[in-house]
C-alpha cells in the first residue's frame, strides 16, 4: 500500500463547519492536502480522478463560504464529487469508493445530507438548483430550511439542451441561485461544438479582462449625464471583443472568467455573491482537469477514469486481458463494414473512446460525428442522416440512450428510419452502480413496432450483428452488448448478416429448455454442465432477437419440453414478457405448460463487482441451475450440505 500523505489541516475537518475558522492561507494549504488525499484514495480504489482534481480549490471555497448542507451544492456530473465527499464526513470511507457496500462514485441522496441531489449523468444541476430555489421561496423544507442553491456544472454538461432549458427558465423566474460553470475545456473527451468555441473566445486573454476592468472603473468616475453613454460604449467594446455574453442574454448576471485554482480569486467572488446576489448569477471558473497530478494532466482524457494506480508513476494496475473487449470488437467490425460501404456513418455523444468510435474517427473523420453530451440531438441527427440516404450507427451506452427515448420513438420508429443503435454497457456494469446499468433498453425498444432488437451472446455474435444492422435498410435496429472482455471465442474474419428474427439451438436435451437472450448464455452452458451431473440435460437455445421473436423456435421448444425458462440481462417487461405474450396468445398455459423468466429484480442494484451484482440479481450459473430444478420439482440439496 502506498504511504498516505501528511494532512494536518485536513485531519481537523470532520464537516465543512470546521473550515469556517481557517484563514485564507490555511484554506490554500487545505486544498493541497485535499488534492493529495484524493490522489491517494483513488490510487487504491480506481475511479474518476481527473474531474475531482480539477475542482479541489472550488470545493474548498464553496464549503468555506456557504453553509452546507442548508445551502445546496449540486455537482454536475457527479464525477467531480470525490473531494466534496472527503470534506463532508466521509473521509474514513473514501477508500471504499465504488465498491460493494461502500461509497457511491457519484452524489447520492441516501448517502449524505450533503448530497442534496443525485447526479451521475449530466446537465441536470441547473434544473434541480432552480427547483430548490423555488421550493425555498415557497417555504419548502420547514424543518431546516433551504438556503442558496448552487449548481456546479462542467462545460461538457453545458452542451446538452436541458441545461439551456433550465437557464432560460431561471432567467425568466429571476430566483436567487448560483451556477458555477466549471470550464476545463474537457468533458470526457475534448468538448465539441459552438459552445466550446464560445467559451474559448470568452476567455480569449488578458486584453478583454483589462478593457472590461478599465471601462468599469472609468464609468464610476464620470458625471451622471455621461455615464449612460459610457455604459453603451463599454457594452459595444465587450460585444466587439467577445461577440456578446450568452449568459447575460439568458437573464443571468455573469461574473468571470476567474481562475478556478486560485483561492485568492475564488473566495472574494463567492463571498460577494453570497452577500449580494438577488437573482440568478453565473460564475465562469477556468479549471484544468487532472490539475496537480502530472500523470493525469498528461493523459488525453486528463485521467477521467482510472484503474488502481501507483501514485509515484501513475502506472495503472490492470489485470491482463484474456480476450478483446466487446467495445473493441464492435469498433473493428464497424470499420470493416465501413470499408465496404461509404454510406456508413457513426455518431457518438461525447464518448468516442468509451464507444470505440475514436478508431472510426481516425479512419473516417468525415463520417464520424461527436455531438457532445446531447443524446436527444444524437438520435434525431442520426434520423436525419438516415432520411438523407446514409447508414448511421448511433453508438450510445444503454443508460445514456434513455435520455433520447422520445426521439427514438418519434423521430426514428414512427418514421421507420433505418438508424442502427449500437448499445454498449448492456446489463450490470459494476463500480458505476445503478445509474450506469443497462437495465431497461430491451423493454423500451422491443415494444416499438418494426424495431429489430438483437443481443450478442458473445463477441463473435456481435460481429455478425454489426453486419446484420448494416444490411437492414428499411427499419430501425438495435444490438446490445455488455461491458468488459468477450468470452474468448473464435472470431470470424468479417460478420455475416443473420436471418432476421431467427435464433439457434446450442445444445439438444429433454424435459426443460432454456432460451437465453444475450451474454448470459455462457452461464447457461455452465448451468447445463451442473445439471447433467444430476442426470438432467436441458436444451439450450440462443434467441438472438427479442424483436421480432423467433415464433417457430419458441413453439417448437414448447412442443418438445415440459417447461421453458428464458433469461436476459434486463428488467421486467423485456424479452421474457414478449415470450409470455406469445405463449398466452397460443393458449400454451391452458395446457398446463410451465414457463419461468429470469430477469433483473425489481430494484436498483448498488455498485459492486459485476460478478457480485449478477449474484445479487440471481442470474449466475448456480441460480439458473436452481431455477431448472425448481420448475421440474426436483428437491435441491443446500449448498452447505453439498460443500
Amino acid at each position: 500500500m502506498t504511504e498516505r500523505p501528511s494532512t494536518p489541516l485536513l485531519d481537523r475537518v470532520e464537516t465543512p463547519a470546521d473550515m469556517k475558522a481557517f484563514t485564507d492561507t490555511e484554506l490554500v494549504r487545505l486544498a493541497k492536502e485535499l488534492r493529495a488525499e484524493t490522489i491517494s484514495a483513488v490510487s487504491e480504489t480506481g475511479g474518476h480522478l481527473g474531474a475531482g482534481l480539477g475542482v479541489v480549490e472550488l470545493t474548498v471555497a464553496l464549503h468555506a463560504v456557504f453553509d452546507t448542507p442548508r445551502d445546496k451544492i449540486i455537482w454536475d456530473v457527479g464525477h467531480q464529487c470525490y473531494p466534496h465527499k472527503i470534506l463532508t464526513g466521509r473521509r474514513e470511507r473514501i477508500r471504499t469508493l465504488r465498491q460493494k457496500g461502500g461509497l457511491s462514485g457519484f452524489t447520492k441522496r441516501a448517502e449524505s445530507p450533503y448530497d442534496p441531489f443525485g447526479a451521475a449523468h449530466s446537465s441536470t444541476s441547473i434544473s434541480a438548483a432552480l427547483g430548490f430555489a423555488a421550493a425555498r421561496d415557497l417555504g419548502g423544507a420547514p424543518d431546516h430550511g433551504i438556503g442558496d442553491a448552487i449548481a456546479v456544472i462542467g462545460d461538457g454538461s453545458m452542451s446538452a439542451g436541458m441545461a439551456f432549458e433550465a437557464m432560460n427558465n431561471a432567467g425568466h423566474l429571476k430566483k436567487r441561485m448560483i451556477v458555477i460553470l466549471n470550464d476545463n475545456d474537457m468533458s470526457i473527451a475534448p468538448p465539441v461544438g459552438a459552445l466550446s468555441s464560445y467559451l474559448n473566445r470568452l476567455y480569449a486573454g488578458e486584453p478583454y479582462q483589462e478593457l472590461k476592468s478599465a471601462a468599469k472603473g472609468a464609468v464610476s468616475l464620470l458625471p451622471e449625464p455621461f455615464k449612460e453613454g459610457a455604459r453603451r460604449a463599454k457594452d459595444l467594446l465587450k460585444h466587439t471583443v467577445v461577440g456578446g455574453t450568452l449568459f447575460e442574454e439568458l437573464g443571468f448576471s455573469y461574473i468571470g472568467p476567474v481562475d478556478g485554482h486560485d483561492l485568492h480569486q475564488l473566495l472574494p467572488v463567492l463571498r460577494t455573491v453570497k452577500a449580494r446576489a438577488k437573482g440568478p448569477i453565473l460564475i465562469h471558473a477556468i479549471t484544468k482537469k487532472g490539475k496537480g497530478y502530472a500523470p493525469a494532466e498528461g493523459r488525453r482524457d486528463r485521467g477521467h477514469a482510472t484503474a488502481k494506480f501507483d501514485v509515484a508513476t501513475g502506472t495503472q494496475k490492470k489485470a491482463p486481458s484474456n480476450a478483446p473487449s466487446y467495445t473493441k470488437v464492435f469498433a473493428d467490425a464497424l470499420l470493416k463494414e465501413a470499408a465496404q460501404d461509404d454510406r456508413i456513418a457513426a455518431i457518438t455523444a461525447a464518448m468516442p473512446d468509451g464507444t470505440g468510435l475514436n478508431l472510426f474517427a481516425e479512419r473516417y473523420p468525415s463520417r464520424c460525428f461527436d455531438v457532445g453530451i446531447a443524446e436527444q440531438h444524437a438520435v434525431t441527427f442520426a434520423a436525419g442522416l438516415a432520411a438523407g440516404g446514409l447508414k448511421p450507427f448511433c453508438a450510445l451506452y444503454s443508460t445514456f440512450l434513455q435520455r433520447g427515448y422520445d426521439q427514438v420513438v418519434h423521430d426514428v420508429a414512427i418514421q421507420r428510419l433505418p438508424v442502427r443503435f449500437a448499445i454498449d454497457r448492456a446489463g450490470l456494469v459494476g463500480a458505476d452502480g445503478p445509474t450506469h446499468a443497462g437495465s431497461f433498453d430491451i423493454a423500451f425498444l422491443a415494444n416499438l413496432p418494426d424495431m429489430v432488437v438483437m443481443a450478442a451472446a458473445d463477441e463473435a455474435e456481435l460481429v455478425h450483428m454489426v453486419a446484420t444492422a448494416a444490411a437492414i435498410d428499411d427499419r430501425p435496429s438495435a444490438f446490445r452488448f455488455p461491458r468488459g472482455e468477450g468470452a474468448g471465442v473464435d472470431m470470424p474474419e468479417r460478420g455475416e448478416p443473420l436471418e432476421i428474427g431467427k435464433g439457434r439451438i446450442m445444445a439438444e436435451g429433454a424435459r426443460v429448455a432454456i432460451l437465453s437472450f444475450g451474454a448470459r448464455l455462457s452461464e447457461v452452458m455452465k448451468a447445463r454442465e451442473g445439471l447433467m451431473a444430476r442426470g438432467i440435460s436441458p436444451t439450450v437455445a440462443d434467441a438472438r432477437f427479442a424483436k421480432p421473436l423467433d415464433r417457430d423456435l419458441i413453439l417448437q421448444l414448447v412442443a418438445d419440453h415440459e417447461a421453458l425458462i428464458t433469461i436476459e440481462e434486463g428488467a421486467i417487461g423485456g424479452f421474457g414478457s414478449h415470450v409470455a405474450q406469445l405463449l398466452a396468445e397460443e393458449g400454451v398455459f391452458d395446457r398446463g405448460f410451465k414457463y419461468r423468466s429470469m430477469v433483473f429484480p425489481d430494484t436498483f442494484i448498488d455498485q459492486a463487482s459485476p460478478a457480485d451484482m449478477y449474484a445479487s440479481a440471481a442470474m449466475n450459473a448456480e441460480d439458473i441451475e436452481a431455477r431448472v430444478l425448481d420448475v421440474l420439482g426436483v428437491e435441491q440439496i443446500s449448498k452447505a450440505i453439498r460443500g
